[in-house]
């Protein structure tokens, strides 16, 4: 399985952008699908959290800015990013877990002007 992370780019602070993730056959047994992002220079951090019951998590700096959504026909989570501010710069990645493995996808850059 791979999966195929897309939407980033650049964009003014306030903005929005929806990242994409398809993943290339469908996925059984899925745990969680979650986003992460790295800035540069520092680990990456997780962003948003999806558990296969639909409960979300999000980190503190994200909550009421970025939902994370899946489309399970599509093969396909998202993640809506609005109100974007500078430090939301980052490369932004997805991840499936389930009960075999974690499948993690390349990253999308996304870069917010101030």
């Amino acid at each position: 399985v791979q999966l195929q992370a897309s939407g980033g780019g650049l964009v003014q602070a306030g903005g929005s952008l929806r990242l994409s993730c398809v993943a290339s056959e469908s996925i059984f047994d899925i745990h969680f699908m979650g986003w992460y992002r790295q800035a540069p220079g520092k680990q990456r951090d997780w962003v948003a959290l999806m558990a296969s019951d639909g409960t979300t998590k999000y980190r503190d700096a994200v909550k009421g800015r970025f939902t994370i959504s899946g489309d399970n026909a599509k093969n396909t989570v998202y993640l809506q990013m609005n109100n974007l501010k500078h430090e939301d710069t980052a490369v932004y990645c997805c991840a499936v877990g389930s009960s075999v493995e974690t499948v993690w996808g390349q990253g999308t850059l996304v870069t917010v002007s101030s």
